[in-house]
């Protein structure tokens, strides 16, 4: 079977560039050995059951990250 023609378009619309700073301050830095800790708390509250360990890495990573910070001002 061919292939449809493409039509063509002068209805472009560009979304502006992003700046590399703002992405950086949209995602909160979190240390991996936190990380780390987080998920073996996790791996420890399920009873130590095998099978999870790209789960409970996923989960801490999201937990930490949604953590409100308590930085001092």
């Amino acid at each position: 079977m061919p292939k449809a023609a493409r039509q063509e378009t002068d209805n472009v619309v560009q979304m502006p560039p992003v700046e590399s700073s703002t992405t950086v301050a949209l995602v909160p830095s979190v240390a991996e050995s936190d990380i780390a800790r987080r998920a073996f708390e996790l791996y420890c509250e399920r009873d130590c059951e095998d099978g999870y360990d790209v789960d409970d890495w996923l989960n801490a990573e999201r937990e930490l990250r949604e953590a409100p910070s308590f930085s001092a001002a």
